[in-house]
């Protein structure tokens, strides 16, 4: 890591584990401690989780979509571009400092989609419009944490939950559509989706579009 440049660090809310932001050449990484978080190179498995949820909502008149965290932009970008000029997306995110990377360094990565017009921001938990809202969203997009083991707070734990998952289904409108992402399958979690009474399908998407490379995991969900 000797040739990256440092671009901003904080900690992690109620956490304490640094976040940290470097550049090396054009490729920009975010890790959890000396853990790496995310890539700049490496978004196929965050612009497929949009994919697979907003193509399924187009025929819908006005789509409106929760997205639970910011990365790199590139989840948000792909969700405005499939939902069209109709749909709307509240994101979520509970790092300021990432909102701010984002509308700094880390902009144009995604052609700047915290400026889209149809984009509403919360700073904070996505677990609060989770609760307070029912019946609200035609899709629920969770790209939280490591999936339902978390890597970067313990408390990312609790959308994973059956309490979680409760809320989560709950906010969506009938038929609507949670979708999760996930570094690895998870048997455990699928079956508690099902307990809640989703319909589930597990989609496995490569991290990069390359033959042979490791792939993540995404859970659509449809609210019965």
């Amino acid at each position: 890591m000797d040739d990256e440049e440092f671009l901003g660090g904080v900690k992690v809310p109620g956490e304490g584990i640094p976040l940290n932001l470097s550049r090396k050449g054009d490729e920009f990484i975010i890790r959890v401690g000396a853990t790496e978080l995310m890539n700049s190179t490496a978004h196929e498995s965050e612009d497929a989780l949009a994919h697979l949820v907003c193509l399924r909502l187009k025929h819908l008149p006005a789509p409106v979509v929760l997205i639970g965290g910011l990365g790199m932009g590139f989840t948000l970008a792909a969700a405005l571009k499939e939902l069209g000029p109709t749909g709307k997306v509240s994101i979520a995110e509970l790092v300021p400092a990432v909102v701010e990377w984002n509308r700094g360094p880390l902009g144009h990565l995604a052609g700047h989609p915290l400026s889209d017009p149809r984009v509403t921001l919360h700073v904070g938990d996505v677990s609060y419009p989770l609760q307070v809202k029912e019946n609200a969203f035609d899709g629920i997009l969770l790209d939280v944490d490591n999936g339902p083991e978390g890597l970067v707070r313990d408390s990312n734990n609790w959308l994973y939950t059956e309490e979680g998952l409760a809320s989560s289904y709950s906010a969506l409108k009938p038929k609507g559509i949670l979708a999760v992402w996930s570094c690895a399958p998870d048997k455990s979690f699928e079956m508690r989706l099902r307990k809640i009474g989703f319909d589930v399908e597990e989609v496995r998407v490569p991290t990069r579009n390359e033959e042979g490379a490791e792939k993540n995991t995404i859970w659509l969900a449809t609210r019965d």
